[in-house]
């Protein structure tokens, strides 16, 4: 279980910190406790959701070593392309919603390495990929800002300094 100041990585929302932890009855008279939270990076929305929710994934956020050393890795790590755009799509949509670094990281480096590719011939990726590139950057740079204690700009800077 959470405590309240702890960061979390909730769903597809991204970091958030538990500003509280409460109990209330529900429709059917039941008490049950909610963890109240905060998005770090949208700080004027509130976040009420069940303590055992099985239908969101909530996590803690990676250590400091955990980044560095995932950011080591970043070199080795394969890229995740696919060819059928309806295939990418929803493999791209489910690794977001793991909520897994490790998965961001794959599908940043994949659409980047594909962007890259692309950009040789004059052509440009399709608006669904660089969307999923977006949310994939925030969701990873937001996580690796909080646990670096740099700002979200900096981290693409800082993890390109690391692996040159």
């Amino acid at each position: 279980m959470f405590k309240i100041n702890d960061y979390v990585v909730y769903g597809l929302t991204g970091v958030c910190l538990i500003i509280d932890i409460k109990k209330e009855k529900n429709l059917s008279n039941d008490e049950i406790e909610y963890y109240v939270l905060q998005p770090v990076y949208q700080n004027k929305m509130i976040i009420k959701t069940p303590v055992n929710n099985p239908k969101v994934s909530m996590r803690e956020l990676m250590t400091k070593d955990e980044v560095l050393s995932l950011i080591a890795s970043t070199p080795e790590k394969k890229t995740i392309w696919i060819n059928n755009f309806r295939q990418r799509k929803e493999k791209y949509k489910v690794a977001l919603k793991t909520g897994k670094s490790e998965e961001w990281i794959k599908i940043i480096k994949t659409i980047n390495h594909e962007k890259e590719e692309k950009s040789v011939i004059g052509k440009k990726i399709a608006q669904t990929d660089e969307y999923i590139l977006k949310m994939a950057r925030k969701h990873l740079y937001e996580e690796f800002a909080i646990v670096l204690n740099i700002s979200p700009d900096e981290v693409a800077s800082y993890i390109l300094g690391q692996i040159s």
